[in-house]
């Protein structure tokens, strides 16, 4: 758990995902359409890829990907990003993390 809480503050936005995963993909076009260049985990290729996605389900990911840490902190999965998105709040909160700048 401590090596993805590690990782996903590294940067002001984190995506674990698995390149089979098309709602990864989705999130992760959204987030750079938003001018967002996040630092990308595929898990399944990832040396470290099963110990991480374990950790992130103990983080309460469910499905373990996508997992998004935004500003240091882990948002959660698709539904609330999209959620985010939805109600105009997901550019606040990347403007917030210093990830795009308006």
């Amino acid at each position: 758990m401590d090596m993805v809480m590690k990782l996903g503050t590294s940067s002001s936005v984190v995506i674990f995902t698995k390149s089979s995963c098309c709602i990864s993909h989705s999130i992760e076009t959204l987030i750079r359409n938003f001018g967002a260049n996040p630092i990308i985990y595929e898990l399944n290729t990832h040396p470290n890829g099963k110990k991480m996605e374990k950790a992130l389900m103990e983080l309460g990911c469910q499905p373990s990907v996508p997992a998004i840490f935004i500003g240091k902190e882990l948002v959660g999965g698709a539904n609330e990003i999209m959620s985010l998105n939805l109600r105009g709040k997901l550019k606040q909160l990347l403007i917030r993390a210093n990830a795009i700048w308006v």
